[in-house]
């Protein structure tokens, strides 16, 4: 296996919800290299997972990003405003896991707080259904973890988000996806736009296909 770089020593170089860190390391030839990164995790918690990775050790996810599907077979989005943007963003409901928090939890408050819909009581197949492990967000930029979630739901109130989120929840049918992707040209996440664009291509495959019984003639 080929020899990687060692982390010598990590460095906070500014404080706040973000925290910016100089990664030191020691290259297999010898030299050293620096590497700038964020995180909102303290020094200590930053440094003890970056040695988890190193030993291989999962890390508990950061954040949820849920893929919401309705009873009549809409997907559940939301325009958000965004701040880093200082515009509009498409993308799929989502948030930070709280202290202790379990992901059906976690799913279940970030949809009520942000759309005003829930998880399913009544679905036949189980309501929530995660991916296997949650991806990182940015790897050339932070260590941030976010598991994306598929989801049954319902409507069951309206929105409470935040005082500073300006958030509006939209409804799109599965077969309007590619016409949606055609013609948005509002700024949108990479992860909604993936899981958008793999709804479309589903959709233009079975569009594409002959009718059973042409395929037989």
């Amino acid at each position: 296996m080929q020899a990687v770089p060692q982390l010598s020593n990590i460095r906070q170089v500014s404080d706040g919800w973000i925290k910016k860190y100089v990664l030191a390391y020691t290259m297999p030839d010898g030299s050293t290299y620096e590497y700038e990164s964020a995180s909102r995790k303290s020094l200590e918690a930053y440094r003890a997972e970056l040695e988890g990775n190193a030993a291989g050790r999962a890390c508990a996810a950061d954040a949820v990003c849920i893929v919401p599907q309705t009873a009549t077979g809409e997907l559940l989005l939301i325009r958000e405003f965004r701040y880093p943007l200082n515009s509009w963003c498409i993308a799929f409901p989502a948030g930070l896991m709280e202290p202790g928090e379990d992901l059906a939890t976690c799913v279940d408050r970030e949809l009520r707080e942000e759309t005003g819909y829930a998880l399913r009581a009544d679905a036949d197949a189980p309501a929530l259904d995660p991916l296997p492990q949650a991806g990182y967000s940015s790897t050339g930029l932070t260590d941030e973890t976010v598991h994306v979630v598929f989801a049954q739901v319902e409507k069951v109130a309206d929105a409470q988000p935040e005082p500073a989120e300006f958030i509006e929840p939209f409804l799109l049918p599965i077969a309007d996806v590619p016409r949606f992707l055609a013609e948005n040209e509002t700024p949108i996440g990479t992860r909604a736009q993936l899981v958008l664009e793999a709804f479309a291509r589903r959709r233009r495959l079975a569009d594409s296909r002959p009718p059973a019984d042409a395929s037989r003639s």
